[in-house]
């Protein structure tokens, strides 16, 4: 009886976190209790058999942890692998930080477009500025001013180009950015990458890297 109150004591540690390896520990020691009860008291079982019982469960919760460590240790290889791409730069969509530095933006006009303009929204979702692109130009550097001239304040800003023919308008699409990666950070099972103003982005979405004094041309 002593070891299945000393038992019962970590079972109720293990219940109160409600993780489903603890939860199964706790089943497993309302079994063995039970067991201890209904034992025929002329035959009781001995000592040693519930020792191998417990022991097998052990061993079983210890496969199961282990198996969660890999599978941690697998997430943190690619998240060593990423600490490469610190300091470089990702081209992203989904918009980007401005800070008083022209923003590297990447435009990919309808094919056809005899006219592209490009738009910035900010953070609200407003029209700050709107401006002609070259068609051909694969590459533009945003300089964070609105459509009078004036320098725009700091914060985040999202890009996306109208493409037209003969007045018509044949698509409009965003517009990838290139942004520099401050960190590599792992959370619930995911490799995110830390950017400038805060954002973070899933690794998976980029779309593309370079380092940062490939600067492009206007």
């Amino acid at each position: 009886m002593e070891i299945a109150s000393s038992f019962g004591s970590f079972g109720s540690s293990a219940s109160a976190t409600g993780t489903p390896e603890q939860s199964d520990f706790v089943t497993f020691l309302q079994m063995l209790t039970t067991q201890m009860q209904n034992q025929d008291p002329l035959n009781p079982q001995s000592a040693s058999d519930f020792a191998v019982q417990l022991a097998t469960f052990a061993g079983v919760e210890q496969q199961t942890y282990t198996n969660q460590l890999l599978a941690s240790m697998l997430g943190q290889t690619g998240l060593a692998d990423l600490g490469g791409w610190v300091g470089m730069e990702a081209r992203i969509y989904g918009g980007a930080h401005f800070d008083g530095t022209p923003i590297a933006l990447t435009p990919d006009p309808a094919l056809g477009a005899e006219a592209v303009t490009l738009i910035v929204r900010d953070e609200e979702g407003r029209i700050v500025d709107s401006r002609t692109l070259d068609p051909q130009a694969q590459s533009y550097s945003w300089d964070g001013r609105d459509s009078e001239g004036a320098l725009l304040p700091p914060g985040t800003y999202s890009f996306e180009i109208d493409s037209t023919l003969d007045g018509e308008t044949l698509d409009t699409q965003p517009v990838a950015a290139y942004v520099p990666i401050l960190e590599a950070r792992y959370e619930n099972g995911m490799t995110l990458l830390v950017l400038p103003g805060g954002l973070y982005v899933d690794s998976s979405q980029v779309t593309g890297l370079r380092r940062p004094e490939a600067e492009p041309a206007n």
